[in-house]
């Protein structure tokens, strides 16, 4: 005896289905869970990359543990293409310590300079006689080092302290808001002429390995 056989779906009835069937939600997920909008993070989580972690904007530091690996390093959240080129984003630096390994960048502050728009902490432009920074994301920790000085020494034995007073944005970028600049790196200081006269170091360089440490 045949087996009987169904009668093929009508398409326009399936896609109806597909319109009336609920879809699947993500349940609320803590620390590195999986989340597709805001809403899908617990408390003051945010969702980056499909996963919940720290938000950098409000400085928590629930997730922190889980973005950070023993050696104080951080991954990247994801990529952010430019240009045909793909530049990494991050939301976390290495920890901080007494004399944090980092990358001193020169930036001008100034009304028209590399900046872009004013410095977020103060809404200001800073002239390139003010020894002032720019943290990366993580370091400058939803604003929480605003004001803070710091103290950078350079490879040749010079020191000097700054003033923070900006994000070095690791998240976004290739925009008008960041003078056309990809996401910075994790481990940026930028610093301002001020800083690197007073560091001895040579402008043409750009960029030159420094160590840093609240002053």
């Amino acid at each position: 005896m045949a087996l009987s056989t169904l009668p093929p779906f009508p398409p326009l009835l399936l896609l109806l289905l597909m319109f009336l069937l609920p879809s699947p939600s993500f349940a609320i997920s803590s620390c590195n869970g999986p989340c597709r909008t805001l809403d899908n993070c617990d408390g003051q989580l945010i969702c980056i990359s499909g996963r919940c972690t720290d938000d950098p904007d409000v400085g928590t530091h629930i997730c922190s543990t889980g973005a950070s690996s023993p050696s104080g390093t951080c991954s990247p959240s994801g990529t952010l293409t430019c240009a045909g080129t793909a530049y990494p984003k991050y939301t976390c630096s290495p920890s901080v310590s007494s004399s944090t390994a980092a990358l001193l960048t020169l930036n001008d502050f100034s009304e028209g300079g590399d900046g872009g728009g004013p410095s977020e902490c103060d809404e200001s432009y800073h002239a390139n006689t003010e020894r002032v920074v720019a943290l990366s994301t993580g370091w400058y920790n939803g604003g929480s080092r605003c004001g803070k000085m710091i103290s950078i020494t350079a490879s040749n034995g010079r020191k000097t302290t700054a003033k923070v007073v900006d994000e070095c944005d690791s998240r976004n970028g290739c925009d008008p808001e960041h003078a056309g600049q990809p996401p910075c790196r994790n481990n940026i200081v930028d610093g301002s002429k001020a800083v690197w006269e007073a560091l001895g170091l040579n402008q043409d360089l750009g960029v030159v390995p420094v160590t840093w440490s609240l002053a």
